[in-house]
């Protein structure tokens, strides 16, 4: 006996008729054929408990019977069996008119089984619709295992490009934080901030993925200007200004929608509310949304830590900084949200 004829001989087969040697002669058939997990009852109230219980792999329906036909047992059925599963019904009955036969047909039955019963015709026909819902298993369980492997991959893409957009961070904090610390502070504190000012989830987790690019123009920015301790002479300021416009022009181009947006944070993050920012000047909601709340977490995380040209902050006097900046750097809703956060202790 091949893998498929056994697998056949193992099937759970469903009897539901109302007469109890109708029954037993289908068992008798059944047995001889070496069907050995059978399983019948005489009530059509509970076929819906035995389909969870024993998992049939096809059902042998009676059309006439009393409390529920055998159309409205096969309608249940495919309710509870859903369109994904193949369960054959082979329908059981003397009444082989064609509108029985249609209307079998239309409520899903997969065969007709013809009263009295041809031993012969009774296994063919069962071994034909095993067939059938064996090799639909197959298919559903390779479908899965695809299904599977195509998520796996893609996980494995998601996470090879978060680990990427990390790196890139890193890279751009590298020579005046070795820690690589600001750019991870800065984008899950952009995040609260996002999330507290009542930006959707999906766009808030874009903004928390992008915003620790949002200085990666830096690298094209020199050792000699960029460590330098104290202020910038105005001519310095000017070539610092650029690693904005660096930065979008590393960043442009990408099909990926989080380097897009990483593009828009690293161009406008230095723009300011009253429009006295940096590189285009831009003024109150002409800057990007997401660019102005990078622009607040930026701050407060750079005032509050030592750099090579600044001690750092206390968390009180960043606070103070960024409320009397409110209105002029800062969009007043963001500030608003950022103080309700430092009062909660998220920040």
């Amino acid at each position: 006996m091949d893998q498929i004829e056994l697998r056949l001989k193992q099937a759970n087969i469903l009897i539901v008729d109302d007469q109890e040697y109708n029954i037993s002669l289908l068992e008798r058939i059944l047995r001889r054929a070496s069907f050995d997990q059978i399983y019948s009852t005489m009530d059509p109230l509970q076929i819906e408990q035995m389909l969870f219980d024993i998992n049939p792999d096809i059902v042998l329906l009676d059309l006439h019977m009393p409390g529920m036909d055998g159309l409205q047992a096969l309608q249940m059925i495919r309710e509870k069996t859903g369109t994904d599963s193949y369960l054959p019904v082979l329908m059981l009955t003397a009444d082989m008119t064609p509108e029985a036969k249609q209307r079998g047909l239309q409520a899903g039955v997969n065969d007709f089984l013809t009263k009295p019963y041809d031993r012969t015709e009774v296994i063919l026909r069962i071994n034909n619709l095993l067939k059938t819902r064996y090799l639909h298993v197959q298919l559903q369980q390779h479908k899965n295992t695809l299904e599977e492997k195509v998520q796996q991959r893609t996980n494995e893409l998601q996470n090879a490009k978060h680990e990427i957009l990390q790196l890139l961070g890193r890279a751009s904090e590298f020579r005046d934080d070795m820690t690589g610390q600001h750019t991870q502070r800065v984008g899950h504190l952009s995040g609260l901030i996002a999330r507290a000012i009542g930006i959707p989830d999906k766009q808030v987790d874009m903004i928390r993925r992008a915003a620790p690019l949002h200085d990666i123009g830096k690298i094209g920015i020199s050792d000699e200007l960029l460590l330098k301790p104290g202020r910038y002479e105005p001519h310095e300021f000017e070539q610092m200004k650029s690693h904005t416009t660096i930065g979008e022009s590393i960043l442009e181009g990408s099909s990926f929608a989080v380097l897009k947006l990483a593009g828009i944070i690293a161009r406008s993050h230095h723009e300011k509310w009253d429009g006295s920012g940096y590189p285009h000047g831009l003024k109150g909601e002409e800057i990007p949304v997401e660019a102005r709340v990078v622009a607040l977490a930026d701050f407060y995380d750079a005032l509050t830590h030592e750099r090579p040209y600044k001690k750092a902050w206390t968390a009180e006097e960043a606070l103070a900084e960024v409320e009397r900046q409110k209105g002029i750097h800062f969009e007043p809703r963001i500030v608003e949200a950022f103080i309700q956060l430092y009062h909660q202790n998220v920040i």
